[in-house]
């Protein structure tokens, strides 16, 4: 079986990937079009000049400007619907769809609506695409105080049936002043039984993954990358296996990461460290699922029993019960079985 055929066949689990960055660029042109008031372009060509980033920040400002085109509740169904039947396209089985509350809290979008949106597209993804949604509500972090509270009575009051985690996303540059902030918000969320789930060591040192995992209960890290500058939290996450949200190609088009070829990837593998594979925003960055392993293969060089081990790492580190876990490890045996020739 060539590469390409095999990350094709190989069932997948997608564990970081946002909402709104999860639209394609034609769902993208429709919004815009409906709503031009928005200041996104409504030509093709003009929007994926638009999608350049200078830096993060300058991706912030961008998801942003996308993010104020979602302003009914159908738009959010058209979303997630339009994620899970790109990924049913890619052979993933289950995705932890980040939504941010906040973003459709300041639009006016009652909550309600929010969640009946949900767990509307939820239902239809199973039903039409065979792709199980879970979700994470996270906290825009450079918003501070009223962005955790809104979010936080989101996912108290009127959450989505399939709601399994709370994040914590945005600038992390952001975040310290807005520390006790955050740390009583996840206090209460995992109290209320919700996995903590937030981003850390993206844009920012080791010291923001030191306070995910001391103060805010992290039970995965999303990206994680800055890591690799501290010896000692190296080891504490290779002895804790912690999870790690790993998205190359976001890294590169952000700006965290000057060339694909000097992702870290492989020496957080290297160092034993606990590694899933991930698209992140797959639109804005031109990248899928797939393509993440193809990446992961062809310009990191990772071998095929590599890719296998970060498929099954994502079985693990989801939140999907036992049985679910074991039919999409046994679909993955079955798929490494045909790859492998008989003696």
């Amino acid at each position: 079986m060539t590469l390409n055929a095999f990350i094709d066949a190989l069932p997948k689990v997608e564990l970081h990937v946002h909402l709104v960055g999860s639209a394609s660029v034609p769902t993208v042109l429709e919004l815009a079009r409906r709503h031009p008031d928005g200041g996104v372009p409504t030509d093709e060509e003009a929007l994926r000049a638009f999608y350049r980033f200078r830096d993060f920040p300058h991706f912030a400002e961008i998801y942003q400007a996308v993010n104020a085109l979602v302003r009914e509740p159908e738009d959010i169904a058209t979303l997630v619907l339009g994620l899970t039947r790109d990924l049913s396209g890619q052979n993933a089985r289950h995705v932890e769809l980040t939504v941010t509350p906040y973003a459709h809290h300041v639009t006016g979008m009652p909550m309600r609506e929010v969640t009946e949106a949900l767990d509307d597209a939820a239902r239809r993804s199973r039903e039409e695409h065979g792709v199980r949604v879970a979700y994470v509500f996270d906290i825009p972090g450079e918003y501070g105080a009223e962005a955790a509270r809104v979010t936080l009575d989101h996912a108290l009051q009127e959450p989505p049936r399939e709601l399994v985690g709370f994040g914590l996303a945005g600038i992390e540059q952001e975040r310290p002043k807005y520390r006790d902030v955050f740390r009583d918000a996840f206090r209460a969320a995992t109290a209320a039984g919700l996995r903590s789930l937030p981003h850390a060591g993206e844009m920012s040192g080791p010291e923001t993954i030191w306070e995910a995992l001391d103060h805010l209960g992290a039970e995965r890290i999303g990206h994680g990358t800055s890591c690799m500058q501290d010896p000692r939290l190296i080891a504490h996450l290779r002895e804790t296996q912690i999870p790690l949200e790993v998205c190359p190609t976001s890294n590169v088009c952000t700006g965290q990461v000057a060339r694909i070829e000097d992702h870290p990837l492989p020496r957080m593998i290297e160092e034993g460290l606990f590694v899933t594979l991930n698209s992140d925003d797959p639109p804005m960055f031109s990248t899928s699922l797939s393509r993440e392993y193809r990446v992961a293969a062809e310009d990191l060089g990772l071998d095929r029993d590599t890719l296998v081990t970060l498929a099954r790492n994502a079985v693990h580190a989801s939140s999907m019960n036992a049985q679910d876990k074991q039919d999409i490890l046994t679909e993955i045996d079955t798929v490494v079985s045909a790859d492998t020739p008989s003696n």
